[in-house]
């Protein structure tokens, strides 16, 4: 009689499995084939997506870069070390991950657009507001939660002994994280750097609201698809779309094989 219910149980749990993952590609597949072949290399190739390709790929690198250096020491010390307001820091540090990122766009629009800072920052030649510099920002913002997540739980994982060993050989507190903590996390490193980068290439909501969706200037992909569909023309808004898509099975890819053990 259990091993009827467990079957049951079986059959069940794997048919809503089977079921979820018709559903997800039968959309994805629907906007990759909805241009046609033609339509669609010839959307990809127009000079919209290819600034539209090159400005995302500019600041989401530059963005991953960012989030990787501040990452890097915050993931460090959560790991590692006890302090005050260590929770307290924790929880900050996450916070964008539950805000809605219209929400934080409307932040950075008015630290950057209202205060002193942003003003300075303007007078000075550095312009966030509607300028590729918004989308940066925006994207590190968004993004900086998963990379110390990821980090944190990835310097978890190593063992704080091999560092002591290293100290006991003669290395420095640094030299021992450079030269033994950091190799033997490369695996989560590499993983969460790569699912930095594909979340922040198709950054839209806070981006949009510091940076605007103005064609040909602040066109990341994501803006493409919007402005597009906005327009009616689909074909160019389905071309974004499906590159957005090849990047993320491409980053989900990378982040399950080097990374599968990595808590988000």
């Amino acid at each position: 009689m259990s091993d009827i219910r467990h079957s049951r149980l079986k059959r069940f749990s794997i048919g809503v499995g089977v079921f979820v993952t018709a559903f997800i590609l039968v959309v994805l597949l629907l906007i990759v084939l909805y241009p046609g072949p033609e339509a669609l290399v010839s959307s990809i190739f127009s000079d919209e997506m290819m600034f539209a390709i090159y400005l995302s790929i500019v600041t989401s690198v530059t963005s991953t870069g960012l989030c990787i250096i501040f990452a890097v020491p915050v993931s460090y010390a959560l790991a590692r070390y006890e302090f005050p307001f260590k929770n307290l820091i924790n929880t900050s540090i996450d916070l964008p991950i539950a805000l809605p990122p219209l929400v934080a766009g409307v932040g950075l629009l008015l630290l950057f657009g209202q205060t002193a800072l942003g003003k300075g920052l303007a007078a000075a030649g550095i312009e966030f507001i509607f300028t590729p510099l918004g989308i940066i920002v925006a994207q590190f913002f968004v993004n900086l939660p998963f990379m110390v997540r990821i980090l944190r739980s990835t310097f978890q994982s190593v063992s704080p002994r091999y560092e002591y060993v290293a100290r006991t050989l003669g290395c420095s507190e640094l030299q021992a994280f450079i030269k033994v903590t950091l190799p033997m996390a490369k695996n989560g490193f590499f993983a969460g750097t790569v699912i930095t980068w594909s979340r922040a290439i198709g950054e839209f909501g806070a981006a949009l609201m510091v940076a605007g969706a103005t064609r040909m200037k602040t066109e990341s992909l994501p803006v493409a698809v919007f402005l597009n569909m906005s327009t009616g023309d689909l074909n160019m808004a389905m071309a974004a779309a499906t590159i957005l898509i090849i990047i993320a099975i491409i980053s989900l890819y990378v982040f399950e094989r080097y990374g599968g053990t990595t808590q988000i």
